[in-house]
């Protein structure tokens, strides 16, 4: 079977995740790269063995050698790569979060639909071994009826950081501060975990750091299970926590964080409490997640065209993470509870 040729937009902080997983993947093929700053792409280029340079993508969308772009460009700018590349007739996998408004999220998913590619979203949390678990309890019914679903998500992130490029910590280009960028993440674990979210009253503000967006946020979910929620949300902790999601039901409580499990409980149940590998804890340094999770889902990105089906976490559900967000943003604005 021909190999699945992949293309990158954008050679940033996160670009080398999605370039190992596809040169690391058998059925995978790395043809092009292309960022506004070219040093960049030739550097990312010369790591992976990419043989195609470009400081314009919609020169290297011309190819007709590419059937997947990943796009790793600014947040802000996830819209208009995806549809230049929709229009191209290339499947696109998009990195969190889909896009920073209600609007341009719909129009990326319009676009891929209308030209028949599929759109798929990266969360690699969703597809870790606690995670899994996690979920197939829930769906069990080891928990019973679900009381709370909690996401505790304390990172720490330097003025330094701040610094290091004109778009982060910006409303334009970032799209918001500790939930949008780094929580993204857990907020959309907990809500897949957990379910659909009915309405949020947030309080979030930048507390130390100067930038336009939040560096700190608390939120209170109401869930359409029934169930309550807390996200605590931050860039601002030193020293960073371990990010901690814990479900409490009328059977049972499963708490886990980035070293595993810290409780696997369930009434008249003496299970014991699966053991997993550690992930790579990214808490203070965005370079170290672990890559094992964009391996996954670019290998569900490639059995998806081949299958014809949806990806993983597809355009529509990889949006509600950011619907949430913005409606805690409403929340925070407005200080008051606010429906989805």
């Amino acid at each position: 079977m021909n190999k699945m040729r992949f293309a990158i937009v954008g050679a940033g902080v996160i670009a080398p995740f999605h370039a190992k997983a596809i040169v690391q993947h058998p059925d995978a093929e790395l043809v092009a790269v292309s960022d506004i700053e070219v040093a960049k792409a030739k550097k990312l280029g010369e790591l992976y063995a990419i043989p195609h340079i470009y400081s314009d993508y919609e020169q290297m969308l011309k190819r007709d050698d590419i059937d997947v772009v990943s796009v790793t460009v600014p947040s802000g700018l996830h819209r208009e790569v995806t549809i230049a590349a929709a229009q191209a007739g290339k499947h696109v996998l998009c990195e969190k979060p889909l896009e920073i408004t209600s609007n341009k999220m719909t129009q990326m998913i319009e676009a891929c639909k209308q030209n028949g590619v599929k759109l798929g979203c990266v969360f690699q949390r969703r597809v870790m071994p606690t995670s899994i678990l996690a979920k197939k309890a829930i769906m069990e019914g080891k928990l019973g009826k679900l009381v709370l679903g909690d996401a505790y998500l304390k990172y720490y992130r330097s003025p330094e950081y701040y610094r290091s490029a004109g778009w982060r910590g910006t409303w334009e280009l970032d799209g918001g501060g500790a939930l949008m960028n780094q929580g993204v993440h857990g907020i959309d674990l907990i809500q897949w975990l957990t379910g659909d979210v009915s309405s949020v009253f947030a309080y979030s503000a930048p507390l130390l750091r100067e930038i336009e967006v939040e560096d700190t946020a608390v939120v209170v979910l109401k869930y359409k299970n029934g169930a309550f929620g807390v996200i605590q949300g931050t860039t601002s902790v030193y020293p960073a926590q371990e990010t901690r999601f814990e479900l409490h039901g009328e059977k049972g409580s499963i708490i886990f964080g980035d070293s595993g499990f810290k409780q696997w409980k369930f009434i008249d149940s003496e299970e014991e409490m699966p053991q997993v590998e550690a992930m790579v804890n990214s808490s203070s340094d965005p370079a170290k997640i672990a890559s094992d999770g964009h391996y996954i889902l670019v290998d569900d990105m490639i059995k998806a065209i081949r299958e014809d089906r949806d990806p993983l976490i597809s355009g529509e559900e990889a949006r509600k993470s950011v619907d949430l967000i913005l409606a805690i943003y409403e929340s925070s604005r407005t200080g008051k509870e606010v429906v989805l």
